[in-house]
């Protein structure tokens, strides 16, 4: 069993409208992790991810490319220590 990871991203692109978040909320239930993802004022997606390592970067694989309407130009990952502060994925509104 991998370690447990907490890592904060921001992804870039035409990623509000193309029903981002909610896929990523699918695909972090299947997935098995934890935490949320929002719309920024600034037309980026931001997220929160927590879950077993392996877990998470299937997660990051994803949100590389995100849903069939989006166009990923970046994702920013930022690694933060582990909290465990959330109890399943939500979206933000």
């Amino acid at each position: 069993m991998t370690g447990v990871i907490r890592v904060h991203l921001f992804i870039s692109g035409r990623v509000q409208g193309v029903f981002y978040r909610s896929t990523m909320r699918q695909k972090a239930k299947t997935f098995e992790v934890k935490g949320f993802c929002k719309n920024i004022s600034d037309g980026r997606v931001e997220a929160v991810i927590e879950g077993e390592e392996e877990k998470v970067n299937k997660l990051i694989v994803w949100a590389k490319k995100g849903p069939f309407f989006a166009k990923v130009d970046r994702v920013e990952i930022k690694e933060e220590n582990y909290i465990g502060e959330f109890k399943d994925f939500k979206i933000i509104y």
